[in-house]
């Protein structure tokens, strides 16, 4: 074998292994980083480099805005605005069949508008919306269903922390990434509501009809929380989108002033209290610094394998099969979906984008498409059994009538709706590439 496959046996193999038996991720690449460098960097200097490298990773200005994002939604979460916004989008959607569960995916839209976290959004809405589903007769397979959906849309919406860490990990432009990720996400959410009108249309025993009593606002108190609450929070999302895509500040400003214009309508609101902020900080603290621990970990991996020569040998390899840019490209977007199964969204990026992203470059591929592509595979990989990340979220908060097969079964229709997405992006650069070209 030669050298480089060897160094890439030990590093990709080493990595997969190790994440496979259960070691948290952040150590399992510093385990590797440590191996790699004694054995390719020459021991002790090469342990030298590492700690050098691994600071300068966490200390790069471009990932400022993962705190401030995940800070958005954390304010909105704790200070209760979050609650309010679900409530006038409730208000708003009447008569329409399984209509608690189009409000949980309205909602889930709006909210992933102004939160970075998917988790934080599943969690919110599983705990919410799901016990008020079941207590009416909601089956558990149309109650969990949207929500797991609509939190992995998360990823795709802007603000999306996820999203920050996947540009700044590939070098792919962020704000480009950011806007990039619109329009299949919308697409998404619109295939979601439809499906869910569509299936309970078939089968109305899946989600019983509202009683006139629960549906009861009518004129200004139907709209009144629609005003008062969701237009100004989704003002949010226009602050930050808007200034990116006018070019008028950097990711990091946008994710500044984000955070800043979520506190300003707490404050308005008069929720913003100590303990709600304190409990916001916490939260951003803990999410933000593992996501620190685990870059800095990504980062040492990419340069040791290229340091191997294990990077530029596997390229060669790849573009030396005589395949097409379209063959190679299924390729890793199969592999993704594969380690989807098995591994989170950030083990995803770690093992392969030193991988891809020479490939990307050597082919000459559009890095936006790339990218939300890219995106779209993590988002799967939040929904698919056994493992995923929303499976599991969705199980901590569900009630112990809701069984795995129930979850299980709950996301087979999402995943195939992603999946068709993915082929359209895929077929249809322009679903991804439009925004960001018209925005320049």
């Amino acid at each position: 074998m030669s050298g480089w496959g060897l160094a890439a046996w030990l590093m990709l193999g080493g990595s997969t292994v190790l994440l496979f038996i259960g070691m948290p991720v952040a150590l399992t690449f510093i385990t590797i980083n440590i191996i790699g460098a004694w054995l390719y960097m020459g021991g002790e200097p090469g342990l030298m480099q590492l700690a050098r490298s691994s600071v300068t990773s966490v200390t790069a200005f471009s990932l400022t805005p993962i705190p401030l994002f995940v800070l958005m939604g954390e304010i909105l979460f704790h200070t209760g605005l979050a609650l309010k916004v679900i409530e006038g989008v409730e208000r708003l959607i009447k008569r329409v069949p399984g209509r608690l569960a189009v409000v949980a995916v309205v909602a889930g839209t709006v909210f992933s508008a102004i939160s970075g976290s998917t988790i934080a959004t599943t969690a919110m809405l599983g705990s919410l919306m799901l016990p008020i589903m079941l207590a009416r007769g909601y089956h558990p397979t149309i109650a969990t269903g949207p929500i797991m959906a609509i939190g992995a849309v998360d990823m795709l919406i802007p603000p999306s922390a996820l999203t920050v860490l996947l540009g700044s990990l590939s070098g792919i432009s962020i704000s480009k990434l950011l806007i990039g990720g619109v329009i299949p996400g919308v697409i998404l959410s619109v295939a979601f509501v439809l499906w869910i009108i569509i299936r309970v249309s078939i089968s109305p025993k899946l989600a019983p009809a509202d009683r006139d009593d629960v549906v009861q606002h009518r004129g200004w108190a139907r709209w009144s929380l629609f005003f008062a609450y969701v237009l100004p929070t989704l003002s949010i999302f226009g602050v930050v989108v808007g200034a990116l895509a006018a070019g008028w500040a950097t990711p990091t400003e946008c994710a500044a002033l984000g955070a800043f214009a979520t506190m300003l309508l707490a404050l308005c609101y008069r929720v913003l209290t100590w303990d709600a902020v304190i409990k916001a900080l916490k939260g951003t603290a803990g999410i933000s610094g593992m996501i620190l621990f685990i870059i800095l970990g990504a980062t040492t991996f990419a340069q040791i394998l290229s340091f191997s020569g294990a990077s530029s040998g596997l390229v060669q390899f790849i573009t030396g099969q005589g395949l097409s840019t379209n063959m190679i490209v299924v390729g890793m977007m199969l592999m993704l979906i594969f380690l989807g199964i098995f591994v989170d969204q950030v083990s995803m990026m770690m093992i392969t984008l030193p991988i891809f992203m020479p490939i990307v470059q050597a082919l000459g591929i559009d890095p936006i498409w790339f990218g939300v592509m890219f995106l779209i595979c993590m988002q799967l990989g939040l929904l698919l059994p056994p493992h995923g990340l929303l499976l599991m979220t969705m199980r901590g908060v569900a009630p112990p009538s809701v069984t795995m097969g129930h979850i299980f079964t709950a996301v087979v229709p999402y995943v195939v709706m992603s999946l068709i997405l993915l082929a359209a992006v895929f077929w249809i650069p322009a679903i991804a590439t439009w925004l960001p070209k018209l925005i320049g």
